[in-house]
């Protein structure tokens, strides 16, 4: 059946709390804006901020049922997402509900599928902005009810196993976190020693080798950082490797784009390990008329300039933009120490960088010259070694998921103009 798109779905619109009103913030309902939602992951869970009951009635934002939509409309236009949970939301977005004639779930794919029209029929001089009209602009084919529903189940099966392939590498991240935590935070190995805990409680405990258990002192000493093992060192983020500050080719050169060398941005680091898959790919012209090195896999790349504090490794030779500054590892055995200890350095960046100061917006020499935890190279190769494998599974974990979003993207348009039918 032929519809506006208006006619099958219910807008509604969202808001903010005071923000200069603590008793509106930090309470149990959460709060999206664009920033939760901006990743090709069908459903959104949490959010970075939450409010209270109070500034929910005190504001004109309001609370969407599980299973509704949200869509950006103002700045970052067509982000797109399905609610795990009952959320808030401000007034960049329009909630979305499924009217009788369909479904959220349906509505959702058919919405990822005419995103693209929905942002060339938006308005605004400087920043094109989704109206209400826009939605009046769009007409559509909508299939019989039951079909919708077999479209919206076939889709969400590959969703499904894209968010357990997610959840997998998010748990195998943690695993490996919490060994570089144990050995290079909280020391506790070194602790332990100190304590006088016999060797083999401590190699049992901390699953030592015996040449391993002798990498840790037993002892401390101050240092720029705090407190650290006494023979380690405080270094700097040059002594990981080189440091590289991406560029981006000139948009007027559309020879440059279109190729196979990853072009890594911000959008691209969101919720990622590995820079796997990113929304743009460059020529070989493209990437050499930067005239800078290009990344081999297992640099590890840190968002420096804008939304500072995000951390990735590249799967493959790449090059970033020049929001991110990368560092290509010294000695390749080292890497995963490398991708720790920056993230904790990207940590630095983002609580400093949200305060105003210098940190938010690092040039290449400025991150260069960031103090980090500088360990026995031994120690580093051993902790990189330890984790490998748990790495190379997020790796083979990363691929499929690519390649199932790929085959997702690739029946969508099909399932829903009918081409194709379930």
């Amino acid at each position: 059946m032929h519809f506006k798109l208006s006619d099958i779905l219910t807008l509604v619109g969202g808001g903010t709390p005071k923000t200069s009103n603590p008793q509106f913030w930090g309470g149990d309902i959460p709060w999206l804006s664009v920033v939760d939602f901006n990743n090709d992951n069908r459903y959104v869970h949490t959010t970075e901020k939450t409010i209270t009951e109070d500034g929910v009635q005190n504001s004109s934002t309001k609370i969407l049922p599980q299973g509704a939509l949200i869509l950006s409309a103002r700045g970052t236009v067509g982000a797109l997402a399905q609610l795990a949970k009952p959320m808030a939301f401000n007034q960049s977005c329009y909630g979305i509900v499924a009217k009788e004639c369909t479904t959220n779930d349906f509505l959702y794919y058919l919405l990822k599928n005419i995103v693209h029209d929905l942002q060339a029929k938006g308005h605004g001089s400087v920043f094109n902005t989704i109206t209400r009209d826009t939605f009046d602009t769009i007409e559509i084919e909508l299939p019989p009810l039951d079909e919708q529903k077999r479209i919206a189940e076939f889709l969400g099966a590959f969703d499904d196993k894209i968010e357990l392939l997610q959840k997998q590498n998010k748990t195998l991240e943690e695993m490996a976190k919490a060994t570089f935590k144990s050995w290079f935070v909280d020391f506790d190995v070194v602790k332990a020693k100190q304590r006088g805990d016999a060797k083999a409680d401590i190699m049992q405990e901390y699953h030592l080798t015996e040449q391993l258990y002798d990498l840790f002192p037993s002892s401390f000493t101050d240092s720029a950082l705090g407190p650290i093992p006494l023979g380690w060192e405080v270094g700097q983020v040059a002594q990981l490797g080189e440091v590289i500050c991406g560029k981006t080719p000139s948009t007027s050169h559309k020879e440059y784009y279109g190729g196979d060398i990853p072009f890594i941005t911000i959008p691209d680091m969101h919720n990622a390990i590995f820079a796997s898959h990113t929304e743009r790919y460059l020529s070989q012209e493209g990437a050499n008329s930067q005239q800078t090195k290009y990344l081999p896999p297992y640099s590890t790349c840190v968002s420096c300039i804008a939304t500072p504090g995000l951390v990735v490794l590249t799967e493959k030779i790449s090059q970033t933009n020049q929001q991110i500054n990368s560092v290509i590892p010294t000695d390749l055995n080292t890497k995963f120490y490398n991708y720790y200890i920056l993230r904790s350095v990207a940590e630095q960046i983002k609580v400093q960088g949200s305060g105003g100061s210098v940190f938010g917006n690092l040039n290449k020499t400025s991150f260069s010259k960031l103090n980090i935890l500088w360990p026995s190279v031994q120690a580093q190769i051993y902790f990189s070694q330890k984790v490998e494998n748990i790495f190379e599974k997020i790796l083979i974990n990363t691929k499929q998921i690519q390649t199932l979003t790929e085959l997702r993207d690739s029946l969508l348009p099909r399932l829903i103009s009918g081409k194709i039918r379930v």
